[in-house]
């Protein structure tokens, strides 16, 4: 296929182009940053750009993968937020469903972020009796920041799109898979590296498997038409987990993983107190067919 991925030279554009040109599509990489998988520089919110792009290059699918993240709320005013995240995605569907396009599949990666309230954020510390188990039924979406909320906007025109042109889209809301440290490490008793670490278990994939889900997703689009998905390596947890997860994560974690202890003191390490959210990335693997390659399993397997 020939390919447009946006934000290409993103830490998900990096890794997942080149997984692209080794299965032997041509790959476009569109991105405001130069780089060595980025072959125009630009930005989706110039809709005059995209729809050249599309035309020139004869575009079969998108991976929309550009956006202004979390990160940037510090740097950046709500309006660039608007501009990129929805603006941009909707310039996009319009030049994708216009006359003598060739695209026929799209894929949208989302956020995990927009579907964690104020609630949901505050944990036991706002009363919480549990740890809240999210997949893809939670309702309502009340995101908490102008990144949440306009990656949910974004999701919404997808769904339009989808519904008024039958644009085959498929949305992939990703958990963590950034390198930086979280923005509240200030906060944080463990390492950066520990946390990390520890967030196997409930919300964070490797930039591999990101990449990986993108693959498949593209590939299982036409068939499924439109969904959304977790992306997140697989909990080890339950649902009736949920109660202890919030005041003793310690204690559920060693029934499910005896030599973790260990493993970790020879490093100094140590597991969060309380683990507030569980991602269920189930559906993924029932529909979509994907599971991620590395787990807390695997992590664990790594130290030892």
């Amino acid at each position: 296929m020939r390919i447009l991925v946006t934000g290409s030279s993103g830490w998900l554009g990096r890794t997942l182009v080149p997984r692209l040109l080794r299965d032997g599509h041509t790959v476009v990489g569109l991105d405001p940053e130069p780089g060595p998988t980025t072959a125009v520089v630009g930005s989706v919110v110039d809709r005059g750009l995209v729809g050249r792009l599309m035309r020139d290059r004869a575009i079969e699918a998108v991976v929309h993968a550009a956006a202004r993240h979390k990160p940037h709320i510090e740097i950046h005013d709500n309006s660039e937020f608007v501009a990129v995240n929805v603006q941009g995605t909707l310039n996009l569907l319009e030049e994708a469903v216009a006359p003598g396009s060739k695209v026929d599949r799209l894929i949208f990666t989302s956020t995990t972020s927009l579907m964690i309230s104020q609630r949901i954020r505050d944990g036991r510390a706002g009363g919480a009796g549990e740890a809240t188990w999210i997949d893809e039924t939670l309702s309502p979406l009340e995101p908490r920041n102008i990144y949440g909320v306009t990656k949910r906007a974004a999701e919404e025109l997808c769904r339009l799109f989808n519904h008024l042109h039958r644009l085959p889209i498929l949305i992939l809301r990703t958990s963590r898979f950034f390198p930086e440290a979280d923005d509240m490490a200030h906060a944080i008793a463990q390492s950066d590296e520990n946390t990390k670490a520890n967030e196997y278990l409930f919300r964070r994939l490797t930039v591999e498997d990101a990449a990986e889900s993108h693959v498949i997703a593209l590939d299982k689009a036409k068939e499924l038409g439109f969904d959304t998905f977790i992306i997140s390596s697989m909990t080890p947890f339950s649902p009736a987990d949920s109660r202890e997860l919030l005041v003793d994560a310690p204690s559920v974690v060693a029934r499910y993983f005896p030599d973790y202890r260990k493993l970790y003191e020879q490093r100094g390490w140590t597991m969060f107190d309380s683990i507030d959210r569980v991602y269920d990335a189930g559906k993924a693997q029932r529909k979509l067919g994907f599971v991620c390659r590395t787990g807390f399993r695997e992590i664990l397997d790594s130290l030892a």
